[in-house]
């Protein structure tokens, strides 16, 4: 009687904790959703009262906009109000990149005008005989100098199968055509790019991971397995920003075993928490696998490097990426709206979260800051290598390509490297090898020739500098008494400065040899010449062509040097190792 008694007051208190803890969640929920109904009827009357009693007119669908955007503005980049006038690009970046139109990508230089920056091979534009550098004036009649490159691209998009008429000012003669096209449906493809380099080496560039990325990846594959049997893999997820995380699972799943946990997302709540799992037979379960990455991959390219480095599938090389750990949920809205909403943080296999950015705490200026050091964790891989969370993938092997100097960045802004690239190509008829393509001396003093006819002047950041300096000493009334040390210093800057085009030169010419390519051979041709000088792509190849594979098998054991990837110098914490 005393054990039944007992076992009624454990029952009546695990009864009445329930009750409790239910009863404070709904507390919460409804406290909530109390402040949530309050502030909407405060933002709608507002909203009213200003639409209709501002003494100038106003346009209420821009007010509102705006009003959205500055509220989610507060949360982080990627959670976005989506209006119904922009859902066609918002698919074309975010879930299916088809479209109808003319295959060209367009640009808005510096005077507002139009002009075409690439061609995509077989499609309309390059059937009707446009270039790059050619300019558009008109499209059905209207002049689309000063209007924004988005609004041109919408003009030129429309139904496949209806004709456009352009009014085109062609880049070398200057002469005025006017060109029918007829807009066919485009494809850009998530593959851009795949080859089998010497060796037997196997190579595919993924831009994106839009919907059919997987399949794409599939099928480069299997094609160059037709040919001949691969010794190895390189997938080159540089400057890719990611897409949709179910394609970067598929692409997981072709290099490890069925079942395998590739990623989890984790929400607010405690139970909302969903794991991917790889669900068929693998494509190429014992191929040797390098995955290149970059500052600028991001999001599911960091998945497919994570969770591969995680279960030691795979060697990683380049420079340590993004860091956006973080998972976007897309939600209609009322009159064909969307919003797009950060709704978890995601997990590689480890049990490590590669974001580096923490929106919830921003410095004084609004700008997010970086993950706390004191949240920074040692996790491990399944061969015990150690490995970080809170600022993205750190690569097995680091590869420091050659930063962009700012006489390359005003060459490509100011169109001299394309423009060159249209005068060569139509100066010589063809190029018949692009794996030995190179510029000559002579070359290069014919490309100084033209900057030189093209009145080709730039400003470097220390001259930008100088002038705020200069600037700054006037308002205090002292640029009297630095008067001669100001000219000394911008003499300096102005010979360095003049010494930019020889010291640069060898990656002036490998800029300029990669567009001359993409004239003949479009972006194969640009990708085919980029790969013979690329230093992370030659590296991977060494590594999977040496016979004894002795640099891939120590990298992914984790002697030496590659036990610990990427290590902070902060003090850390421990996860426990990964069994798997």
């Amino acid at each position: 009687m005393k054990r039944l008694t007992k076992r009624s007051h454990i029952v009546k208190l695990l009864v009445g904790l329930v009750v409790g803890v239910l009863f404070m969640a709904f507390t919460f929920v409804k406290d909530d959703f109390f402040e949530i109904g309050k502030n909407l009827e405060i933002f709608s009357a507002l909203y009213r009262q200003v639409s209709m009693t501002y003494v100038e007119d106003v346009n209420p669908n821009l007010l509102m906009k705006k009003g959205i955007n500055a509220m989610l503005e507060e949360l982080d980049p990627y959670t976005e109000f989506v209006p119904e006038s922009d859902l066609d690009d918002f698919r074309l970046r975010y879930i299916n990149t088809q479209y109808a139109g003319l295959g060209a990508k367009i640009v808005s230089l510096e005077d507002k005008s139009i002009q075409i920056a690439e061609i995509f091979e077989a499609y309309p534009a390059h059937k009707a005989g446009l270039e790059v550098g050619d300019e558009i004036i008109r499209i059905n009649g209207q002049a689309v100098k000063g209007m924004t490159s988005e609004d041109v691209s919408h003009l030129l998009k429309g139904e496949e199968g209806t004709v456009i008429e352009l009014g085109i000012k062609k880049n070398l003669t200057g002469t005025l055509e006017n060109i029918k096209v007829i807009r066919q449906n485009i494809i850009q493809p998530n593959v851009s790019y795949s080859t089998t380099l010497p060796g037997n080496i196997g190579y595919i560039k993924l831009d994106k991971f839009l919907t059919g990325a997987a399949d794409e990846v599939r099928k480069a594959i299997l094609e160059m397995r037709r040919t001949a049997p691969l010794k190895g893999l390189v997938l080159d997820l540089r400057d890719n920003g990611g897409g949709i995380l179910q394609e970067s699972v598929k692409i997981v799943n072709f290099f490890v075993r069925q079942g395998q946990e590739v990623v989890f997302q984790q929400g607010r709540h405690g139970d909302n928490r969903f794991t991917y799992i790889t669900k068929q037979a693998p494509l190429a379960l014992q191929l040797p696998l390098v995955v290149l990455i970059n500052e600028r991959s991001a999001s599911a390219s960091e998945i497919v490097a994570g969770a591969l480095q995680d279960l030691d599938r795979a060697v990683v090389i380049g420079k340590k990426s993004f860091g956006k750990g973080l998972v976007q949920q897309t939600y209609r809205l009322p009159y064909n709206n969307l919003v797009k909403v950060t709704v978890a943080k995601y997990y590689t296999p480890s049990g490590r979260c590669i974001q580096a950015l923490d929106y919830a705490h921003k410095d004084n200026r609004g700008k997010a800051i970086k993950i706390n050091d004191s949240l920074i964790t040692e996790f491990s891989t399944v061969n015990g290598r150690k490995v970080y969370n809170g600022d993205g993938i750190s690569p097995d092997i680091e590869i420091n390509e050659q930063a962009q100097s700012m006489i390359v960045q005003e060459l490509k802004n100011k169109f001299l490297i394309s423009g060159y690239a249209n005068q060569y190509y139509h100066k010589h008829s063809s190029l018949k090898d692009l794996q030995s393509f190179r510029l000559s001396d002579e070359d290069y003093s014919d490309f100084l020739t033209y900057l030189s006819a093209h009145n080709f002047t730039y400003s470097t950041r220390s001259e930008k500098a100088l002038q705020y300096l200069r600037s700054e000493l006037e308002k205090e009334s002292r640029s009297e008494q630095v008067a001669d040390e100001l000219k000394v210093l911008a003499q300096k800057i102005r010979s360095h400065k003049n010494r930019d085009l020889v010291l640069y030169k060898e990656y002036i010419k490998g800029q300029l040899e990669e567009e001359i390519a993409s004239r003949y051979y479009f972006q194969k041709g640009r990708y085919r010449v980029a790969l013979t000088k690329d230093e992370a792509t030659k590296k991977a190849q060494q590594i999977l062509a040496a016979t004894d594979m002795l640099v891939y098998n120590n990298v992914l054991s984790g002697k030496g040097n590659y036990h610990i990837i990427g290590k902070p110098k902060v003090h850390l914490a421990s996860a426990e190792p990964l069994n798997n």
